[in-house]
């Protein structure tokens, strides 16, 4: 009967926080799909990053964006820079770990591209990295960070977006990162489509 109360309760406790989250992001969210389409529009590309759970939620939206999220389109431009081992490993072995994505920005970043970071708290140096190189290419940034943002929040700027997700569960924070990721998707369809 214990596990089966643990598992209720990780249930309740993802739904809650899904439901707090509702009102808090429903603005973020929108700011950032105009952001994306805008720079869709304008023959620009998204690319995404992450670190473990980040990283496989980064590769996730990028898929959508490729492929589809509900509705049959075109394929929209976006690369996951964290799908290519081999650049990964070089990167890593030759400049650093902390390089793996801004090497990639700096070779593949152009100006009005945008730069998703996701992350389930914001102080990994390579993700600072990233931002750092997307400033200086003239793309814009979205994070989607859990916890209270870290060290990441230090390097946004004012027209760059962070969705927070103010919890510090690792667990909480990526599954509502997928809800953030398909209501960012849904929105981005709406704004191209018109989809109601």
């Amino acid at each position: 009967m214990l596990l089966k109360s643990r598992i209720s309760a990780q249930f309740e406790q993802s739904g809650q926080l899904h439901l707090a989250l509702a009102e808090l992001l429903a603005r973020p969210i929108g700011e950032a799909a105009e952001l994306i389409v805008e720079a869709l529009l304008n023959e620009r590309k998204v690319l995404t990053c992450g670190n473990g759970g980040g990283a496989v939620n980064a590769q996730y939206f990028a898929s959508l964006l490729l492929n589809r999220y509900d509705v049959d389109r075109p394929g929209l431009a976006a690369i996951a820079l964290c799908e290519n081992a081999a650049a990964l490993t070089a990167i890593a072995a030759n400049t650093g770990h902390d390089n793996v994505y801004a090497r990639q920005i700096t070779a593949l970043g152009l100006e009005g591209d945008v730069l998703l970071v996701i992350c389930s708290e914001g102080n990994a140096a390579n993700l600072h990295t990233a931002i750092n190189a997307a400033g200086e290419r003239g793309m814009h940034v979205i994070a989607i960070c859990g916890g209270d943002g870290g060290r990441l929040m230090e390097l946004m700027r004012e027209k760059d977006i962070h969705i927070a997700i103010p919890h510090d569960n690792p667990a909480r924070i990526h599954e509502s990162c997928v809800l953030v990721l398909h209501c960012l998707c849904d929105a981005i369809d709406c704004l191209l489509l018109g989809v109601n």
